[in-house]
């Protein structure tokens, strides 16, 4: 088998902080923060004088984890509006499950967080929905209804 195990998400952002504030009041744990530079880092990812702060979150479960990098140099690039639909080819969004998703989102408005859509139901079987976080990233939430 080639694949063992989904690592980890990794997310380039502008503003370190206010991601990992809307991720840790989400229920992620902040596991580690450290800069990156160098010949390796270059070799990866294919661009030249990398210099990123990266910060790694956790779930709660220690089975997932999210990597968000900040680019010192060479500087990110936009690649467009922020608040672009989910259905552009390429646009992904990160799911998790929660407990309650109401409380969630109420939770992460004050971190900016806005729904897409609605809270919609799923059979009886899931609530879902999808927010909109810091840096314009779209997060999946959904409970499983019991």
């Amino acid at each position: 088998m080639a694949v063992q195990r989904m690592d980890n998400v990794g997310i380039v952002v502008e503003e370190m902080e206010d991601a990992i504030a809307f991720f840790v009041e989400l229920g992620m744990e902040v596991e580690s923060r450290a800069e990156v530079e160098g010949r390796f880092a270059d070799q990866c990812t294919g661009l030249e004088g990398v210099h990123c702060d990266i910060a790694m979150l956790r779930t709660p479960d220690g089975h997932s984890r999210l990597e968000l990098a900040k680019y010192r140099s060479p500087a990110a690039i936009s690649p467009g509006p922020r608040n672009r639909p989910h259905n552009i080819v390429g646009t992904h969004r990160v799911m998790f499950a929660v407990d309650d998703i109401e409380d969630t989102v109420a939770r992460l408005r004050p971190h900016g967080a806005e729904l897409l859509g609605e809270i919609a139901r799923f059979e009886d079987v899931f609530l879902l929905c999808y927010v909109r976080g810091p840096e314009g990233i779209i997060v999946g939430l959904a409970e499983q209804r019991r």
